[in-house]
């Protein structure tokens, strides 16, 4: 039987709601409570470099207010590292960010990042702040993880999402693949992006993943059926594959 499968809700777009209108409502952290309490194990949140969504005095008040781990996602750049160093969140993902993009459109280049990297993840473990890499499942990719000495990989898994018979099949095989490779060499996998009622249950069946970081799907579904009725069932789909 397989490990438990966590679930980490990304918080991103009730502060994106929010911030269309200014003031203080949704409230990303009223979010998060709601989201530990329908059986989230965790809450991730992407402080951008242009703050468009979550805001620095959200980071803040999740720090204070949770009593789970929090994920700060986060660019490489020295601002990034000296938030994460002041608030010491439990975990820090390191993704790709470009202004332009709508959402991160895919996985970071660590192996073509070595130096940049290098330094930040450094001080990031040295702080006790768990690493993980935003990566494409590729074995290139996964030595640069190695190398870098990050203790965790995020599988990014938007192009399977968005794929459709024997292409998502094969790229499928190419996470599962990342996944026990990763697993292999030390490395805990977790996997997200782009995932949905409707295709999460292949991806929550890959043995070594140990983690699901969803959001923008669930935030949408709670404009339906409610944020706690959306995790729920998420939560239900995932053990249904486990």
């Amino acid at each position: 039987m397989s490990a438990p499968l966590r679930l980490g809700v990304n918080i991103d777009h009730v502060a994106t709601i929010r911030n269309a209108r200014g003031g203080e409502h949704p409230d990303p952290v009223k979010a998060a409570l709601l989201a530990v309490k329908a059986g989230a194990h965790g809450i991730t949140a992407h402080l951008r470099e242009d703050r468009r969504h979550i805001r620095d005095e959200d980071i803040a008040m999740l720090m204070a207010a949770l009593d789970v781990p929090l994920n700060l996602e986060m660019a490489a750049t020295q601002e990034m590292l000296d938030i994460a160093l002041r608030h010491k969140p439990h975990a820090a993902c390191i993704v790709p960010e470009k202004r332009e993009e709508r959402t991160t459109e895919g996985g970071l280049d660590a192996a073509g990042q070595i130096d940049v990297l290098r330094p930040v993840v450094a001080k990031l473990n040295d702080a006790d702040i768990r690493v993980s890499l935003f990566i494409e499942a590729d074995a290139t990719q996964i030595a640069a993880a190695v190398e870098l000495g990050a203790p965790v990989v995020e599988l990014h898994t938007g192009a399977y999402a968005h794929l459709e018979g024997a292409a998502r099949a094969a790229e499928l095989r190419r996470i599962a693949d990342a996944a026990a490779l990763a697993a292999k060499n030390g490395i805990e996998p977790h996997a997200g992006h782009g995932l949905t009622f409707d295709n999460v249950a292949p991806i929550a069946a890959i043995p070594q993943v140990a983690e699901l970081n969803i959001g923008h799907f669930l935030i949408g579904e709670a404009i339906f059926g409610g944020l706690e009725a959306s995790i729920r069932e998420m939560r239900r789909q995932m053990d249904l594959a486990r």
